[in-house]
């Protein structure tokens, strides 16, 4: 069957599958994960599906598009629009760096004039691209950043995270693991400010993870703190993935919001071993919705294009203040 033909059949229940999953108001006590934050839905409709002969997974980020619609970014170099409400694709667009070979991308933005701010883990590096896919520029990235021998960073565990904060002058990438000689725990967080038209790099932060986890993902909030996603995989045990507030005003002090592990699994099933049937590699992140002090949160977990994991995207509530 043509792999656009299979979507379109699969796009017929997609919505309804997104209601099945739904389990009512994030209030209510079944739905709590922690005191600040509670899960209202999940969706499985896209896994292991295809749009326009494309493979829909390896999701690594999400980020809201300006008329609405969701940025998907997969690490495969494709780019989907996906409607918000059905998470059905509109679109695909290819991405690759200056040579014209894809990248392995992991952070997107989508800045205030409409263009994508993509980050690729390989060099590591942030490029601008078009709405059309056009590459347009590359921003600078300090040396010691490199993956080694060009720099201190390990391979597969550079810029996986990315975010702009309030106001557009900031922006914000997150290292996954620690560089060479620093200690295991300890991940940066490189910014750049706008000057113009183009970002030049600017103050470093230092960030602890919890024992044996990562950073994949880090979102702004509207105050100017960071939603920060830790992550971990044991093989035979499954995922861990936390959920922690931090604030670069304030050294980075963290607070946790929540284990994922403690939220109720709403019939959700796994393809191996979770210590809660709902986890998977959670990896992409972004802010919805904003209700007071609470936000909308999506989660997206990327399935590596593996029979064993699954494609999974996660509505959250999210209280940030007291």
């Amino acid at each position: 069957m043509p792999l656009r033909t299979h979507f379109a059949l699969l796009t017929a229940g997609l919505a309804a599958a997104t209601c099945l999953t739904a389990a009512g108001p994030a209030r209510a006590t079944s739905h709590t994960c922690s005191p600040s934050v509670s899960i209202d839905r999940f969706s499985d409709a896209l896994d292991k599906t295809a749009y326009d002969d494309t493979f829909v997974g390896n999701l690594s980020a999400l980020a809201v598009d300006r008329d609405g619609s969701l940025a998907a970014l997969s690490d495969r170099s494709s780019l989907f629009r996906l409607d918000a409400r059905t998470l059905g694709p509109r679109s695909v667009t290819p991405l690759a760096d200056e040579t014209g070979a894809a990248l392995d991308s992991e952070g997107l933005v989508v800045d205030r004039d409409g263009t994508y701010l993509v980050t690729s883990e390989t060099e590591p590096s942030v490029r601008r691209y078009s709405r059309t896919g056009r590459l347009l520029d590359r921003l600078p990235v300090p040396d010691d950043l490199r993956v080694s021998p060009a720099g201190r960073g390990q391979p597969n565990g550079t810029f996986e995270g990315l975010t702009l904060l309030p106001g557009g002058r900031t922006l914000v990438a997150s290292m996954e693991y620690a560089l060479a000689g620093d200690p295991a725990d300890t991940v940066r967080f490189q910014t750049w400010t706008r000057h113009g038209s183009h970002f030049r790099p600017a103050a470093r932060y230092t960030y602890r993870t919890d024992p044996g986890l990562g950073v994949p993902e880090i979102q702004a909030t509207p105050d100017g703190r960071l939603l920060v996603l830790e992550r971990g995989f044991t093989a035979g045990v499954g995922n861990t993935v936390r959920l922690y507030l931090a604030d670069p005003r304030h050294a980075m002090k963290k607070t946790l919001l929540t284990d994922l592990v403690t939220c109720p699994s709403l019939g959700a099933t796994a393809k191996q071993p979770q210590p809660n049937p709902l986890l998977d590699n959670i990896e992409g992140m972004t802010v919805t919705g904003r209700t007071g002090s609470t936000l909308k949160l999506l989660l997206v977990s990327d399935d590596n294009q593996n029979a064993a994991q699954t494609t999974r995207f996660y509505s959250l509530l999210v209280r940030t203040r007291p």
